[in-house]
C-alpha cells in the first residue's frame, strides 16, 4: 500500500522534524520544503501530495502567497501554522482556502490528529454516492460540485460544509454542532469560521445559495423546498 504523502513547509528545521518525526510514527511519506518558492515546486513535482503543512511567516514566499498559487490550480486540503493568533490573520487564511488553522505552540499531536481527520474524510469521499438537493449535485467520489448542471469550485472545507447540509436538509443546526461534524469537536474555532465559510459557499452557489437560511442567535438550516416556495 502506498503510503500517504504530507508535504511540510517551515523555515525552521528544527520545526520541520518536530512536524516531520511525529507524521513518520503514522507512517506517512513526508516531503519538506523551507521557504514558499521551493513549497510551490516540490508541490508541482508530486501531484501526489494529500495534505500541506504550511507555516505563515516564511523567506521568499509567505505561507498566503503560497496558499495562493496552490488554490489557483488545486484544493489539496491546507493545514495552515502561524505564531500569531490575530483573528484577521485567521479569517484572511479561510478566504484563501485554508482548511484547518493551528496557531504556534501547538501540541504535535493535536496537529496529527487533524491532520488523520481530514485524510479520513477525504479516503470516505470514495463511497461512490451522488447527492442532489434543489438544483445542486455532489458527487462524493469525485468531491465535485454542480449548480444547475454548471461545475463549480469549492475548497475541501466548503465541500464538506455544504455535503453537512445536504445531508441535513430541514434540520436547524448551531453552530457549535456544525463545528464539531465538520471541523471536529478538537477544532478550537469560533462561530466566526462558519459565518465566513457560509458566506463564501452562499456565493459560490449563487441563486442556490439561498437555500442556505440563517437562523438568527443559533445557525443555520439547508432548506430547498422553503426556498423554491418562496
Amino acid at each position: 500500500m502506498n503510503q500517504v504523502k504530507v508535504l511540510v513547509v517551515d523555515d525552521e528545521s528544527r520545526m520541520r522534524k518536530l512536524v516531520r518525526d511525529f507524521l513518520v510514527r503514522k507512517d506517512y511519506l513526508v516531503l519538506e520544503a523551507g521557504d514558499g518558492e521551493e513549497a510551490v515546486d516540490v508541490f508541482l513535482e508530486n501531484k501526489d501530495i494529500a495534505l500541506i503543512i504550511l507555516d505563515v511567516m516564511m523567506p521568499k514566499m509567505d505561507g498566503w502567497e503560497v496558499c495562493k498559487e496552490i488554490r489557483a490550480f488545486s484544493q489539496v486540503p491546507i493545514i495552515m501554522l502561524t505564531a500569531k493568533s490575530d483573528e484577521r490573520d485567521e479569517l484572511l487564511g479561510f478566504e484563501l482556502g485554508v482548511d484547518e488553522y493551528i496557531s504556534k505552540p501547538f501540541s504535535p499531536k493535536i496537529l496529527v490528529a487533524r491532520v488523520e481527520a481530514i485524510l479520513r474524510r477525504t479516503a470516505g469521499a470514495a463511497q461512490e454516492e451522488v447527492l442532489n438537493a434543489g438544483a445542486i449535485e455532489l458527487d462524493i467520489a469525485a468531491h465535485t460540485v454542480k449548480v444547475k448542471g454548471k461545475s463549480i469550485d469549492l475548497s475541501f472545507k466548503e465541500f464538506e460544509l455544504l455535503n453537512y447540509f445536504v445531508l441535513n436538509q430541514g434540520v436547524a443546526l448551531s453552530r457549535e454542532k456544525i463545528l464539531n461534524n465538520v471541523w471536529n469537536y478538537d477544532y478550537f474555532g469560533d462561530a466566526r469560521t462558519i459565518d465566513t465559510h457560509v458566506k463564501k459557499l452562499r456565493s459560490k452557489l449563487g441563486d442556490c445559495g439561498g437555500y442556505i437560511k440563517t437562523i438568527w442567535g443559533m445557525g443555520y438550516k439547508f432548506d430547498v423546498e422553503e426556498d423554491e416556495n418562496a
